[in-house]
């Protein structure tokens, strides 16, 4: 008897629980957890105290760490090309479409990297610490623990291109977001479980004012929107003005990372239309947004898994870039 669609999708998730990889558990062989358990043994608690302090003071900084590490690997792989200023024949991916109005953090970078070289000169990199501090930001905001692969390089150089054009955007089709996920060798799952990390962070009212008002302005919602949330977001996000009015992603717990993204998916109070869409455009990662919302644990799981998968696109390891002294710029200049 042929499987229903809905044991399909089960199965599917079911699928995603499995390792990378037999003979690397971490995605190849020359990244590992225990890269600098010799060359800088105090390296993780460095970040982890710092990242520590940084979301203290700012509970938003945990998202905007979780993004940076996300932004970097979606652009020419994770080589920390997003942490260099511009300067000689480098452009810098801070003043593209995607990150110049939603890329932060940079500071707290700074601060990390300084410490750092300060414990152990020119060993490790900025590739490195920002995957380290995106999962030490997701355990601090509730979510759950992975072992991040280590030994990355840095890139010797950046491309405002690619961060104009491969970093999926609020206002995406389903269809444009999932091949740009492909092409970073991610998948479905991926695509559903690293979206759930919307369930921390805000977002500007020009991410989303297209889903408040049609073309003539009259004020009608998009009808995959709740007409009451619709209402209340337009109360600070008018037709004109207001551009970087700042709203929650999860209006239900902002700062917390739980499921309760997928929730209000569900509940059609999703904030952006690359959210939504999850939910209303496919029938398998709508059913992935259920399981998701029932299963608490299950998102965790699949979150850890993808982040780890994401952290593997095209790293630069052995010769290859540098380690950085400082993030902003290259050695050499």
């Amino acid at each position: 008897m042929a499987l229903s669609i809905s044991s399909f999708l089960v199965v599917l998730a079911a699928l995603a629980l499995s390792p990378l990889c037999f003979a690397f558990p971490y995605g190849g062989p020359f990244l590992y957890p225990q890269f600098y358990d010799h060359s800088c043994p105090k390296a993780q608690e460095i970040v982890k105290s710092i990242v520590a302090k940084a979301v203290a003071k700012e509970a938003r900084m945990a998202a905007s760490l979780l993004r940076l590490h996300f932004h970097d690997c979606f652009v020419k792989g994770c080589d920390a090309s997003i942490l260099l200023d511009s300067s000689g024949t480098i452009v810098s991916e801070k003043g593209s479409i995607p990150n110049r109005n939603s890329v932060r953090g940079f500071e707290v970078i700074d601060e990390i990297k300084s410490a750092l070289e300060k414990e152990c000169p020119h060993t490790v990199s900025c590739a490195d610490v920002l995957a380290l501090a995106a999962r030490d930001s997701t355990v601090l905001a509730g979510g759950p623990y992975w072992d991040v692969p280590l030994g990355r390089r840095d890139s010797l150089g950046a491309s405002i291109q690619g961060s104009n054009n491969n970093i999926p955007a609020p206002n995406n089709t389903f269809q444009t977001i999932l091949t740009k996920f492909k092409l970073k060798g991610l998948d479905l799952v991926d695509l559903v479980a690293l979206s759930g990390s919307h369930t921390i962070g805000l977002s500007r009212c020009t991410s989303f004012r297209q889903r408040l008002y049609n073309q003539t302005g009259k004020g009608f919602p998009d009808f995959t929107l709740d007409p009451a949330y619709a209402a209340h977001l337009r109360t600070r996000c008018p037709r004109s003005g207001g551009d970087q009015n700042l709203f929650p992603l999860d209006f239900v717990s902002p700062t917390k990372f739980d499921n309760s993204y997928f929730r209000n998916l569900m509940a059609k109070t999703g904030l952006l239309s690359s959210d939504e869409i999850l939910f209303t455009n496919n029938p398998a990662t709508m059913h992935l947004v259920e399981l998701y919302a029932a299963h608490n644990e299950l998102f965790f799981q699949h979150f850890a898994r993808s982040m780890v998968k994401m952290g593997n696109i095209t790293p630069l390891t052995g010769n290859k870039g540098e380690i950085r002294m400082n993030c902003r710029k290259l050695n050499h200049q």
